[in-house]
C-alpha cells in the first residue's frame, strides 16, 4: 500500500511550519509523498527534499494546482481516501476497515477551512479525537494506527545521519559514504 498525503491550502508565511511538521511527520510514519496544495512553497519544498538526503529514504513533497483532479485520479485508479476531520469516525473504530483495503491511500489534511466536497468525496472521514486538534497531532496518530507500530521498526535508505536510541544524551551514527 503506498501512502501519500494531501495537505489543503497551505498559506505561505502563516503554515509553514506545521506543514513541514506534517511533511516530516508523514515520512517518519510511512507516506511515501506529500502533495501541497494552496501557495506553492518551494522553499518548503526544497527545504523538506534537504532533510531527506540527510535522514534518507525516498520521500518527496509535490505542489498540487488542482486538488480535486488529484483527489478524482486517485479514485479512478483505485486508490482509496481518508480524510482527517473531529468530525469524522473514531480512527481507532475504522483504521482496520481501512487497512483491510490494502489499497493505496491519500490522507487528507485541512488547512483554513475544508471545502464540503472533500467530506462527500472522502472514503473515510476519520477522526482520532472529537476535540479541536492539530493536523499533525491528527495525521500522528492515525498512521501509527494504520501502521500498528511498524514505524517504531523503519530503517530509511542511505541516511547521512542515524539516531541511535539511548537513555541518556545524543547518539548520532553519521554514515560517511552517504554524504555527497
Amino acid at each position: 500500500m503506498r501512502i501519500h498525503v494531501l495537505r489543503l491550502d497551505h498559506r505561505i508565511g502563516r503554515d509553514t511550519r506545521i506543514t513541514t511538521h506534517v511533511c516530516l511527520t508523514a515520512r517518519a510514519f510511512g507516506a511515501d509523498k506529500v502533495w501541497l496544495s494552496g501557495e506553492e512553497d518551494t522553499h518548503l519544498m526544497d527545504n523538506v527534499a534537504d532533510i531527506v538526503s540527510r535522514w534518507g529514504g525516498k520521500f518527496n513533497v509535490e505542489y498540487v494546482h488542482d486538488y480535486l483532479a488529484l483527489i478524482k485520479n486517485w479514485q479512478n485508479v483505485g486508490g482509496k481516501i481518508v480524510h482527517l476531520t473531529m468530525y469524522g469516525e473514531q480512527a481507532h473504530k475504522i483504521v482496520d476497515e481501512v487497512r483491510s483495503e490494502d489499497r493505496d491511500l491519500l490522507i487528507i489534511v485541512g488547512g483554513s477551512k475544508v471545502p464540503s466536497k472533500i467530506y462527500k468525496n472522502a472514503d473515510w472521514n476519520v477522526s482520532v479525537t472529537t476535540q479541536p486538534h492539530s493536523e499533525v497531532a491528527a495525521l500522528a496518530v492515525f498512521q501509527h494506527l494504520l501502521m500498528d507500530g511498524a514505524e517504531f521498526d523503519f530503517e530509511f535508505e542511505d541516511p547521512v545521519f542515524e539516531v541511535i536510541p539511548t537513555l541518556h544524551g545524543k547518539n548520532v551514527n553519521i554514515h560517511e559514504e552517504n554524504k555527497f
